[in-house]
């Protein structure tokens, strides 16, 4: 009972103080003058902020049933201190709301200001001026104990605003709309404090940051810092410390992370990167900032699904440069490259893409990554270590060890990015690796086993695969031991032309041709590759060849000749046959040459014989007219031996029973008178 009639005392008691304040705000509402309270109001505003209010709108005060005094349409800082005549602040509306126990005994004293769809202009010039510098000097010298310039209010809430921010030293122009903030430093603590939300670049963003100190930040010292930035696209975190003197420098735990990297940096105006990847991001790090260098010490970087560890520095001031040095275990890079495809999608000719690289002109990158395993489309790299360097636009790629094709790469290769296309120069040995695997992922030929050496210094210029190999000019050269061409089957071709030399070659694009010894030497000179030394030694069958490639058509012209080398002797042949190769080097056709396979014939070189004599022609040609009625067409001089020749390939392509060894043995038919 004594409990419940204490609590009715105390509840009239409440009643009885705000009847009491309400009638006394009532009172005040007609005792006091508007007009006094209106220009005390304008005054503490000019005192905080430096700034002189140009109240254009109405003002009016009300003071119940709380105390406000409003101003419409209100600027601030328009006699020079806005860059180009803009104002530092201009608000539809100025809402200030009074403290309630100093207007009880009639004074006017600011509680928190409000400014409603406010445009505030932060421009800071090239020697680091700010054109809020004037509040900044008040609320610092509000912060000092005992300080006569103590802004009586300390916080200021921005209801649908517009922040242009304009830095000339470091060339930052940007503008943040729909604002809702609130900015606060309470004077009974040291921290400042500013929550709430805007929009930057299309995207809402919610954000905070927190000053334990804000006296010590003001005049430049030690204070602890905090601050989080999170929208759909990306998030960010800080938790350390910052100061101002005698430099920017800041230290603390730092992370971040995007669901898709590519789409964050087009969402910052950054130009899309080319190739794929670039999705997933994280990072966490110890952040070390002095000045406008930025370096990151126990990284932990993700990205796609890549870990790496080590450390990272960002650069600023001038061009934005990122170096770095960072190890992983296994690294993926099938996202990245599977977009730079040499052959075009049927395999048989270069890709025509254009090759672009606008999306790396704005960063300079040196880079120096390590990985125990590497992943790329169609391959799997052991340790590799490499160096990647990228500056205005131009990427050189250094390769200072990898473990590939079950051997070793070393090297460099250069992109320099121009209007017209990319320029090409590329220093690369392949040591010791599978010719198979190796080729077949360079220019997609398969035709090569064996273990060996692949060296090549090539250059070139065009905007596409294609046009890089009609401008290709350098030098290239493949060794190899103990392998195999595939495809073909010299020795079995030799044999059946050493027996039968018009038995027709048949289908020999098939099996395998062993080797001892692989050696091909090529000359580059605006895509055309010339034969300058080239050798296969094996077992049973040598081979030399002459010749060029056209490589942006990967078409052959080559000639050689191939011995059989079973059954030679003192190191000599026992059977060679010349022969052609032409066609596209996926899918070549060798021919033996036709007048020594009719020359080896017993059957068919007396008619090689008399076609070379002239009587012999004559003779021919008569005998010709009287079965068809009509003279032949005469041969230009010279090309008797030609028509033999093409009448002598036609037999060669007979199928194998066109010629048997009896018919080979017998002389031919006198021609007919």
């Amino acid at each position: 009972m004594t409990v419940a009639t204490g609590f009715k005392r105390l509840g009239l008691t409440l009643a009885l103080a705000f009847v009491l304040g309400a009638g006394v705000l009532m009172a005040l509402n007609r005792l006091v003058s508007t007009d006094a309270i209106r220009d005390k109001v304008q005054s503490e505003i000019r005192s905080v902020t430096g700034f002189e209010p140009d109240i254009r709108g109405a003002g009016t005060v009300a003071l119940f049933p709380s105390g406000t005094v409003s101003f419409a349409d209100v600027t601030m800082g328009q006699s020079g201190t806005g860059q180009g005549g803009e104002p530092a602040l201009k608000a539809e509306r100025l809402v200030a709301h009074l403290k309630f126990f100093p207007l009880l005994i009639g004074r006017a004293e600011i509680d928190d200001v409000t400014l409603e769809r406010p445009r505030i202009a932060l421009h800071v010039t090239a020697d680091g001026h700010s054109n809020w510098s004037n509040l900044l000097d008040r609320i610092e010298r509000g912060q000092k104990a005992g300080s006569e310039q103590a802004p009586l209010f300390s916080e200021i809430r921005i209801q649908d605003g517009t922040i242009i921010l304009r830095d000339l030293k470091r060339g930052i122009d940007e503008r943040l709309d729909r604002v809702e903030m609130s900015f606060a430093w309470p004077q009974i603590s040291k921290s400042f404090g500013a929550t709430g939300r805007f929009r930057w670049h299309g995207q809402m963003m919610d954000g905070g940051i927190t000053v334990s100190d804000f006296a010590a930040a003001l005049a430049g010292n030690r204070s602890g810092l905090k601050f989080r930035i999170a929208g759909t696209t990306a998030k960010a975190a800080f938790d350390g410390s910052f100061s101002m003197k005698p430099t920017l420098k800041v230290e603390g735990t730092f992370a971040a992370d995007a669901a898709n990297l590519r789409d964050t940096l087009v969402w910052t105006g950054r130009k899309p990167l080319p190739g794929g990847g670039f999705e997933h991001f994280a990072l966490k790090a110890q952040a070390n900032v002095v000045g406008g260098t930025i370096a990151l010490s126990n990284v932990n970087v993700e990205l796609d699904g890549n870990k790496a560890e080590g450390v990272l520095t960002f650069a600023t001031d001038g061009r934005q440069t990122l170096q770095g040095t960072l190890a992983a275990d296994k690294l993926d890079l099938s996202p990245y490259v599977a977009t730079v495809r040499l052959l075009a999608t049927s395999q048989r000719e270069w890709n025509s893409t254009p090759i672009s690289l606008d999306g790396l002109a704005a960063l300079d990158v040196d880079l120096r990554l390590s990985a125990a395993s590497v992943a790329l489309p169609g391959a799997t790299l052991g340790r590799t270590a490499i160096g990647a360097n990228l500056r205005g636009g131009h990427l050189s790629v250094t390769v200072g060890e990898s473990q590939a094709f079950n051997g070793v790469i070393k090297g460099s290769f250069t992109l320099s990015n121009f209007e017209t296309g990319v320029d090409l120069k590329s220093q690369m040995q392949f040591m010791g690796v599978d010719l198979a695997a190796c080729l077949g992922q360079l220019i997609g030929l398969h035709r090569v086993e064996g273990k060996g050496n692949v060296v090549l210094a090539l250059e070139g210029s065009g905007d596409s695969i294609l046009a890089l190999t009609r401008t290709l000019t350098g030098s290239a050269s493949v060794t190899g031991e103990k392998g195999a061409l595939t495809g073909v089957n010299v020795e079995q071709l030799l044999r059946r032309l050493e027996r039968s030399p018009l038995s027709g070659g048949g289908d020999f694009r098939a099996g395998r041709t062993p080797y001892d010894k692989f050696t091909v030497v090529l000359r580059i000179a605006k895509g055309v590759a010339t034969i300058s030394d080239a050798e296969i030694a094996g077992p049973a069958v040598q081979l030399a060849l002459t010749g060029s490639a056209l490589i942006p058509t990967r078409e052959l012209s080559l000639k050689g000749t191939a011995g059989l080398m079973s059954g030679g002797v003192n190191g000599a042949p026992k059977f060679e046959l010349p022969f052609f190769v032409e066609g596209s080097w996926d899918d070549p056709i060798m021919l033996p040459d036709p007048q020594i396979l009719i020359r080896r014939s017993g059957a068919a070189a007396p008619l090689l014989d008399a076609v070379r004599d002239k009587k012999a022609r004559d003779a021919v040609r008569s005998a010709i007219k009287q079965i068809t009625g009509a003279a032949p067409a005469a041969a230009p001089n010279g090309n008797a031996e030609a028509q033999a020749g093409q009448a002598s390939a036609a037999t060669a392509d007979a199928p194998p029973a066109a010629a048997t060894p009896a018919a080979e043995t017998q002389t031919a038919p006198a021609p007919a008178q």
